[in-house]
Order: C-alpha cells, then sequence, then structure tokens
C-alpha cells in the first residue's frame, strides 16, 4: 500500500528534479556557457539520484505475489531522466554552438544599407 502511494509521488519528485537543470542550462542570464556547464552539471549529479531511486522503486515488483522485477534502466523515471538529459545535451551543444558562430556574426553592421 505504501510502495503503491510512493511510486507517484516519487515520479512527481523525479520530474521537478529535473526542471532546475533546465534553468541552470539555458536561463542564466550574464553567463558564460562553461558556468552554466558546471551549474547544470552538479544539477545533474542530483537529478539522478532522485531518478535512479525512484527507478528502485518502480523495479520493485508490487503486492503479494511473485513477479520478476522489472530491469532499472526500463523503469518510467530513469527513462525520462535518460531522454531529458539527451535532449538538453542536444539543446546545451547547439546553444553554445550558435552562441560562438553566430551571436557575433549576428551584432555586425555587416547588412546595412
Amino acid at each position: 500500500m505504501l510502495l503503491e502511494l510512493l511510486r507517484p509521488l516519487s515520479f512527481f519528485v523525479s520530474i521537478l528534479s529535473l526542471y532546475p537543470i533546465l534553468t541552470s542550462a539555458f536561463f542564466v542570464t550574464g553567463s558564460r556557457w562553461e558556468e552554466r556547464l558546471e551549474l547544470a552539471l552538479l544539477r545533474v549529479a542530483f537529478a539522478a539520484c532522485i531518478c535512479f531511486t525512484s527507478g528502485f522503486l518502480y523495479a520493485r515488483p508490487c503486492g503479494s505475489t511473485v513477479e520478476p522485477a522489472e530491469p532499472l534502466l526500463s523503469t518510467l523515471p530513469v527513462r525520462l531522466f535518460i531522454w531529458a538529459m539527451a535532449g538538453m545535451a542536444v539543446l546545451f551543444l547547439l546553444s553554445w554552438y550558435l552562441e560562438t558562430y553566430f551571436v557575433p556574426m549576428a551584432s555586425r553592421d555587416c547588412c546595412r544599407l
């Protein structure tokens, strides 16, 4: 009974732990990408702990029936963490590339008539 209540609560907490990574990686104004990366990596480690702990709760069989335990990497919170990290990594690399190579070109007055 308690396990059935903890599963949705832990999943909600794992979703909430992914939000600060997004804000520290993209929405910190006036900082360079190296500083944003350091701050985001610390928060990734914290979110990984929360998501894998939630994954342990999802992997554990519920009830008195003898069911095989689900592999940890196939649980919903761990999959959410992996997909979120992959998406944020792609977006972070894209933003770093655009900031390095296209923002300086956009600030020049080369296209004025």
